[in-house]
């Protein structure tokens, strides 16, 4: 896949196009498909929200749109704008997380969940503004650099989200499809999807997860019937509304969002540092934050408009080993498809119609292929009695708030319960604690920006 520019620029090790190239208007367009098709989260999290809120289905095309549009603002801005890398930006499932917890543990609704969220955001905005090569988030990456904590961190994280998988899939008694048709749909999705991950070839499998929707809602749909009759008159398109759910703050919740995206955009700095070093690319602590940056502006906007704050996403990552493409022109390409479809109100409202058990069903495969890459980054530590000490306590801390009575929760602050109920902030903040005060690592060293 070259151009006349990559083949005039020097050969660049595992890549033929560089960060800086330019490409064709037909490869940009399927390089940019493949991307989107490449992030999991797009497809499953807006519907499986929508849902759990029981939003009517033009507010669930709502959710997808705007979280396509989000996505889509973000990438743009990460390709061009403040980082100019070849990073994709979707929701993060962190936030997803909180809000259902706020909306359906702790009786807050979704306005107030978005106006805190946005408050968060701008806060986080501020901690990554880099002032004289330097920034606050900074001062935090140091300490998930460490394999032991990132992977404990997504262990606490696939622990909560565990319950929008399989109980989704199954479905409940009220369902026309319970139990027996909702576990054939989710299970005609999640066969379609692994079979096409794995034997798909290397283009078709990035499409794996639309067709096992596809296939799912498909085999779904044989036995309960449904209507096309809202996409039909759904409107062509979708214009992006402020704060559509309404807006509240709630101090609580505020404190607890910007917990959440504490490891979200922490997380990032390695694998911007990552995509840098396989390009020869300059990554000071400045560009680091910057990037850092975008994503939280993403995210003001997303919360704005009702999504979700934005994400790394890996498997975008690994694509550009696949294809041996670095271009951020590339990337742009996805950002700009993804505005056009998040405002394309027909193409939302089919989403809507993939039904829940399908979601479920993907949903439990993919949030395990993340509990597992947890255990793979912690596989390489060493279980001295420090770290023994450091991951048990922030594992029996962060999974026991999970099971703390509502008796004892109804007598706690809202903060307190907001943060119990969060595993991966009482799991984070016990090993930021436990950390620096049982294992002393070198610091790293951080180079000023000229």
């Amino acid at each position: 896949m070259q151009t006349s520019d990559a083949v005039a620029a020097k050969p660049r090790g595992m890549f033929d196009v560089g960060v800086h190239d330019k490409l064709p208007f037909g490869e940009l367009l399927l390089l940019g498909f493949q991307n989107i098709f490449g992030m999991a989260g797009i497809f499953v999290f807006p519907g499986l929200l929508g849902r759990s809120f029981h939003l009517p289905p033009e507010k669930i095309a709502y959710l997808y749109g705007m979280t396509f549009v989000t996505s889509g603002v973000a990438t743009c801005l990460q390709s061009v704008g403040l980082l100019r890398m070849p990073i994709v930006q979707g929701p993060y499932f962190g936030t997803f997380i909180a809000i259902l917890i706020m909306g359906h543990t702790l009786g807050i609704g979704l306005g107030t969940a978005y106006g805190s969220l946005f408050v968060a955001c701008l806060i986080w905005a501020v901690f990554a503004v880099p002032v004289r090569g330097y920034s606050i988030i900074g001062l935090f990456g140091r300490f998930f650099q460490s394999s032991m904590i990132s992977g404990l961190m997504v262990l606490l994280i696939s622990f909560q989200i565990a319950s929008v998988s399989l109980p989704n899939w199954l479905g409940v008694r009220a369902t026309p499809g319970f139990p027996f048709i909702n576990l054939f749909g989710g299970f005609v999705a999640v066969t379609v999807f692994v079979v096409v991950t794995l034997f798909g070839g290397r283009w078709l499998r990035r499409g794996a997860i639309l067709l096992g929707l596809i296939a799912g809602t498909l085999a779904y749909t044989a036995f309960v019937p449904t209507s096309f009759t809202p996409v039909v008159t759904a409107p062509w398109l979708v214009v992006p509304q402020a704060f559509p759910f309404g807006f509240g703050v709630q101090p609580e919740a505020v404190l607890l969002f910007v917990l959440v995206m504490v490891p979200c955009s922490i997380t990032c700095m390695p694998l911007y540092q990552a995509v840098a070093s396989w390009m020869d690319e300059p990554m000071p602590p400045s560009r680091m934050a910057e990037g850092c940056f975008g994503a939280a502006v993403g995210s003001i906007f997303g919360a704005v408009v009702g999504s979700f704050a934005m994400n790394i996403y890996p498997d975008n990552i690994g694509m550009l080993r696949t294809t041996r493409v670095a271009s951020r022109y590339a990337t742009l390409s996805a950002g700009v498809l993804l505005v056009v479809l998040g405002c394309f109100s027909k193409f939302d409202m089919l989403l809507v119609l993939v039904p829940l058990v399908v979601l479920g069903g993907i949903a439990t495969i993919l949030f395990g292929i993340v509990m597992v890459h947890g255990i793979h980054l912690i596989g390489d530590v060493e279980w001295d009695d420090r770290n023994l000490i450091i991951a048990g306590s922030a594992l029996m801390i962060g999974l026991g708030g999970l099971f703390i009575s509502p008796d004892v929760m109804d007598h706690l602050p809202l903060v307190v319960q907001l943060i119990l109920k969060q595993s991966a902030v009482t799991g984070g903040i016990t090993m930021l604690i436990l950390d620096p005060l049982l294992n002393k690592r070198k610091k790293p060293e951080i180079s000023k920006t000229t």
